[in-house]
């Protein structure tokens, strides 16, 4: 079992950086991948991007191509979220969850057994 705990989340302006971490404790060397997602009020749980635990290869939904990059050290431990030019479009919470069984990279939101509480963006205009 795969325990994930997000933070960095808060209120900022439009145009701003945000990085969200993602601590990943338990059997963490049963991690394939890495993904995060974002779910907005009223709206559906919106997959952005993944990285795969040993490789580092990433993959990213065309909504987060160019101003997000996913990352992960895995001598921390840490999944990571940098969030460039933040939009009030972009506010949501913000989870990211792991793939314990290999379903692999440009898996959908199924994929994933172990989710973080998620963490609350907040962009002002």
């Amino acid at each position: 079992q795969v325990q994930l705990v997000e933070s960095g989340g808060g209120l900022v302006q439009a145009g701003d950086s945000l990085r969200l971490s993602c601590s990943a404790s338990g059997r963490t060397s049963s991690i394939f991948n890495m993904a995060w997602f974002r779910q907005a009020p009223g709206k559906e749980r919106e997959l952005l991007g993944a990285v795969t635990w040993t490789g580092g290869r990433t993959a990213y939904e065309d909504s987060a191509k160019g101003r997000f990059t996913i990352s992960r050290d895995t001598a921390k431990n840490m999944g990571y979220l940098q969030m460039n030019s933040l939009k009030p479009e972009d506010t949501a919470v913000y989870y990211c969850a792991a793939d314990t069984y290999g379903y692999g990279l440009y898996s959908t939101e199924d994929a994933y057994d172990s989710w973080g509480q998620g963490t609350q963006v907040t962009v002002s205009s």
